[in-house]
């Protein structure tokens, strides 16, 4: 098991309930960088570390350089949180796992959350969990 795992797996059931927070501050329908802004405000209130477009070093063959990924939110260095704010019927969840599961790698995370906030449901079906295996 990763040995940030159960950190992560920890902080899931808060971050949830920070990202319905925000969603019933707001409601639906504004833009994915205000959601994202003020998850990671709840999330630093709630006495966690967040950060926002994090610079990770890539290595490829040899080669590192540092790019500014656009991860929305890294919460306490051991979980990734993938903000969307689209129409329920427009989210491709596979597609936006896979885009998290690509981060988790690069970063050596064991786990993540895609948080759709334009999904009224929040809590039932707009949010996808991935586990790095």
């Amino acid at each position: 098991m990763h040995p940030l795992y159960q950190k992560a797996d920890a902080l899931t059931g808060e971050v949830i309930e920070a990202a319905i927070e925000v969603q019933k501050h707001f409601g639906i329908g504004l833009l994915e960088n205000i959601y994202k802004m003020s998850l990671a405000q709840e999330m630093r209130v709630r006495g966690h570390e967040a950060l926002t477009e994090v610079e990770v070093p890539i290595t490829y063959k040899g080669f590192t350089f540092e790019e500014k990924l656009r991860l929305d939110c890294f919460i306490d260095k051991c979980l990734i949180v993938e903000c969307k704010s689209l129409d329920e019927d427009k989210v491709n969840m596979p597609r936006h796992k896979a885009q998290l599961l690509s981060y988790m790698k690069l970063m050596d995370i064991p786990l993540g959350l895609v948080i759709n906030f334009g999904d009224y449901r929040l809590g039932r079906r707009g949010i996808g969990r991935v586990i790095l295996k």
